[in-house]
């Protein structure tokens, strides 16, 4: 039987999924691991992402029957690579806020938003600061692209993961002539030694061949994979979050939810005005997408229940860690529906949504809420939403049609209750589904399974509906009109709140 595996470098989890060719898991491994705030950047050491795949795949049996493979990481960030793919400067990832003036600038050059944590934005950033490795540069990537290329000797990425590297030309799957055009005449006085095609990776599509497994790269992997195993075109955790949801095709979407969070709508039309909260990438078969990303998401929250488990255990109580999750996600149903006024910013780093450079997390409360447990939980998890809802109304206000949301996640684990706060919150239905478990490892592998299996002129839409996700289960959750009206009120308070969160970074 067919085997297809999917690698993904993911925020808090190195991952190693491995399905069979009725794409079902049969196989799994991972290994945590965490950034680390150095010198102003949020990073990861590049070592440690090679002990921690060896460490994933370990814990994979039947590893050697792959017949084909994929990777995966953190989307965009910046990773800078000498002639001889020598790193220049620490790895910088999607957590970092330090390219405002950067982005600014190219998203008016352009007249297409440019984010702070694309890789165009940190290289022009790089190069407005005139930092010392910009001449020797000769290849800027992802996280995935390194790893793909360390292991294949290709360097090339999926279309998907190349959009949120440089913005794409819908009708032809590659960087934008214009735009290249416009970058390298706007550094053309810095007299630089390269030229913007030459430092990018190569864009390919879904289901394109992106190289095999190298002997080099097995030796990488310490024999783990056997050498000529074919390899799919890398993505980012938002492709292959699509792919896993089953989210590709125009007017369906997803929400993935953990150490982060972002929603991702694939458009039927351009949208008529440009959005600094809105990102357009592409899915991994090259369709436009809306993308609203926020650098915060459940790590306040896991903070809070690592210190109530704490107190729990000041009385001698042995508390299971799901368990405790589980319980104070239900308690949060008893919260009044607009949280009475209790407020939640789970600000750990900053957010360009709400243009904020740096986070505090806070909570905030009238004098005259009801400040239970159930409230303050409801408003822990609405917090966790707020600012990817700030940007998702401006898709209502462009009319953009939403059949369909797919939540995934580390929010959506209790069943019924982060899945019915998403539904109210964006105003769609929304699905969890058991397949979604595994999320971007799973994806991957599916991108890996797709190339090998697809069918002459099969799209990556067609393969996804019948062939993996026909008969998928799954629970649907619609919008509840107390709970719309209850969250609107809710997200007009934290909107009005959002200059105490600007006054305590200023003032802490």
């Amino acid at each position: 039987m067919k085997k297809f595996l999917g690698l993904e470098f993911g925020s808090t989890r190195i991952k190693a999924v491995l399905i069979d060719e009725a794409h079902r898991t049969v196989s799994s491994g991972d290994y945590t691991w965490k950034s680390s705030f150095e010198n102003g950047v949020w990073t990861y050491p590049l070592e440690e992402a090679w002990t921690g795949l060896k460490a994933a795949l370990k814990g994979v049996e039947g590893r050697q029957d792959v017949c084909a493979a994929g990777v995966s990481g953190m989307m965009h960030g910046y990773l800078a690579f000498d002639k001889d793919w020598n790193l220049l400067t620490p790895f910088r990832t999607w957590q970092n806020t330090m390219t405002a003036q950067a982005a600014e600038e190219l998203t008016k050059l352009f007249g297409f938003n440019i984010p702070q944590r694309w890789s165009i934005a940190h290289l022009y950033q790089a190069i407005l600061n005139n930092e010392s490795h910009i001449g020797n540069i000769a290849h800027i990537t992802t996280l995935a692209g390194y790893i793909h290329h360390a292991l294949t000797g290709v360097n090339a990425i999926g279309v998907g993961e190349a959009s949120g590297m440089f913005p794409i030309d819908d009708a032809t799957g590659e960087y934008n002539e214009r735009m290249l055009d416009q970058f390298d005449a706007l550094i053309a006085g810095k007299n630089l030694p390269w030229k913007i095609r030459d430092v990018l990776p190569k864009p390919l599509m879904a289901g394109e061949n992106a190289g095999s497994l190298t002997k080099e790269g097995a030796k990488m992997l310490d024999g783990l994979l056997d050498e000529g195993v074919p390899f799919a075109p890398a993505e980012g955790d938002a492709g292959t979050g699509m792919t896993a949801t089953n989210a590709v095709a125009p007017r369906t979407g997803n929400v993935s939810a953990g150490t982060s969070i972002f929603a991702m709508v694939v458009l039927e039309h351009p949208l008529k005005n440009i959005y600094p909260e809105i990102d357009i990438v592409a899915t991994p078969a090259g369709k436009p997408t809306a993308m609203v990303h926020c650098n915060n998401c459940t790590n306040d929250i896991n903070a809070w229940v690592s210190m109530l488990r704490e107190t729990a255990e000041l009385f001698g109580a042995k508390v299971n860690t799901g368990d405790l999750y589980t319980m104070l996600y239900k308690k949060s149903l008893e919260g009044a529906a607009d949280c009475d006024g209790v407020l939640v910013y789970n600000y750990m780093a900053g957010e360009g949504v709400t243009h904020l450079d740096s986070g505090r997390p806070l909570v905030m409360r009238r004098p005259d809420s009801n400040f239970t447990l159930a409230n303050f939980m409801r408003s822990q998890i609405y917090g966790t939403m707020a600012t990817m809802c700030i940007g998702m109304e401006l898709l209502h206000k462009e009319n953009v049609a939403i059949d369909s949301l797919t939540g995934h996640g580390g929010l959506f684990k209790t069943p019924g209750v982060g899945q019915r706060y998403m539904a109210a919150a964006c105003k769609a239905p929304v699905t969890c589904m058991e397949t979604a478990g595994e999320g971007g490892p799973y994806g991957m592998a599916l991108l890996a399974a797709y190339m090998v299996c697809r069918e002459a002129g099969e799209s990556l839409g067609d393969y996804l509906n019948n062939k993996v996700f026909a008969g998928a289960k799954g629970v649907t959750l619609a919008p509840d009109d107390a709970d719309v009206k209850g969250f609107e009120a809710y997200l007009a308070n934290y909107t009005a709140g959002l200059s105490a969160e600007e006054a305590a970074v200023k003032a802490f």
